[in-house]
């Protein structure tokens, strides 16, 4: 990242640091139990925008999709969203009929006790695939969750959201613009189902910027693409995957333009890192995450396939469990990608040090501290396959007995 970049990343986290609270002008948020979990676990969310707002709006690239991807696409306006209501422990998908018009019952309480057009509505649910959405409990609710709204119910919310996550994941910046303060505010959950194609997650992030939907739509693509579509924990890829971003215009700020406009992405692509970082480490059962990180291919397209080939690597993946120096894993993955390169011009990095090296002959001076990097919780992998300018990058999470355990008593 060029200095400039990172100067004002630094400015933006010693201004989150200060601010320290989840809020962000003209939005509210809260979260309570409907019942879909039991236990009075809280299980239904609900953010509002008190005025008008510009969005985007991302879904998964599976072609099964859930209900309410289906309903949002066919009948909310995207990029005019006000309010998102979650539900999870359920996922409504491969619902049939019955899926579809639970989703439009519950937007249609929700437009009626808010006052907020059904179309301006965004519906969203996670948890568990092929069971009947109990569409009662969140009917009986809503009048709860509407009145439970709070500016600092964002917490309550996103662990409203949460199904096998260990913990709610917020994330907060703030900028100045013109002497004007802009604040974004991020709310995520996932932990398994994560692959680089936005991996099972719901992630909305909130602002009180004004700028246009154009913009907007353009900017939040992007950054998409550089946080989320680059996480990988089981390579499976959900049939909810959703990500948002709505922005209110609250701010007193100008409208972003120019240089304003680009140290916003910049701002939004830090805030969406830190979220999908915060996703990927809590793979179910992760213990460790590593960045993998591919150049020298002749194109950003084929550093993409080694990076992915590697990072989805079960072999890999245990031996990063195991803190095991195990680099001829990443040396058969990245052989198998299906990109041709010279493989006597491969080269492997643990944190710097070379471990492999041109020849196909590992390096013995790398070694001892490749050994050493392999034991902490985060470190990056490089690998260099010639002198080509393409380049890309993953972050992947290790292989547990946790993992297994989870997801084999998923459903019980």
């Amino acid at each position: 990242m060029p200095l400039r970049e990172r100067q004002k990343v630094q400015e933006v986290l010693r201004e989150e640091l200060r601010v320290g609270r989840w809020r962000v002008a003209g939005f509210r948020a809260a979260g309570v139990s409907c019942g879909i979990k039991g236990k009075g676990e809280k299980d239904l969310a609900l953010f509002v925008s008190d005025l008008p707002a510009v969005s985007s709006v991302v879904f998964t690239r599976n072609l099964v999709q859930a209900a309410p991807l289906i309903w949002a696409k066919e009948r909310a306006r995207l990029s005019g969203i006000r309010c998102i209501v979650v539900n999870s422990g359920n996922a409504n998908a491969c619902t049939g009929p019955e899926g579809i018009r639970s989703v439009s019952r519950v937007v249609g309480e929700v437009s009626r006790v808010t006052g907020i057009e059904v179309e301006k509505i965004l519906p969203s649910s996670t948890g568990v695939i092929g069971v009947p959405l109990p569409a009662e409990r969140l009917l009986r609710a809503v009048p709860r969750l509407v009145k439970a709204l709070s500016e600092d119910g964002f917490e309550e919310a996103a662990s409203a959201i949460m199904t096998t996550d260990a913990y709610p994941k917020l994330t907060r910046r703030v900028i100045r613009v013109g002497g004007e303060k802009i604040t974004l505010l991020g709310v995520a959950k996932g932990a398994g189902m994560i692959a680089p194609n936005m991996g099972t997650m719901l992630a909305y992030v909130f602002t009180d910027a004004r700028l246009t939907a154009g913009d907007l739509r353009r900017i939040h693509r992007r950054c998409v693409e550089e946080t989320f579509n680059r996480i990988i924990v089981d390579g499976d890829t959900s049939t909810n995957d959703t990500a948002a971003v709505v922005a209110n215009g609250a701010s007193a700020a100008r409208t972003l333009s120019g240089e304003d406009l680009r140290d916003f992405e910049l701002c939004l692509r830090e805030l969406m890192e830190e979220l999908a970082l915060k996703i990927v480490s809590d793979g179910e059962g992760a213990t460790r995450v590593v960045r993998i990180s591919v150049e020298g291919t002749s194109t950003d397209r084929e550093a993409e396939r080694v990076a992915r080939s590697v990072g989805t690597s079960l072999l890999v993946k245990t031996a990063v469990f195991g803190a095991d120096f195990n680099w001829g894993r990443i040396v058969a993955a990245a052989g198998r990608s299906g990109v041709r390169f010279d493989p006597e011009k491969m080269e492997v990095f643990f944190d710097g040090a070379r471990v492999f090296g041109p020849g196909l002959v590992p390096d013995p001076a790398g070694a001892a501290k490749g050994k050493r990097v392999v034991k902490k919780k985060f470190y990056e992998v490089r690998v260099r396959v010639g002198k080509g300018k393409g380049q890309y990058h993953v972050y992947t999470s290790d292989l547990t007995l946790d993992y297994v355990k989870l997801n084999s008593e998923y459903t019980t």
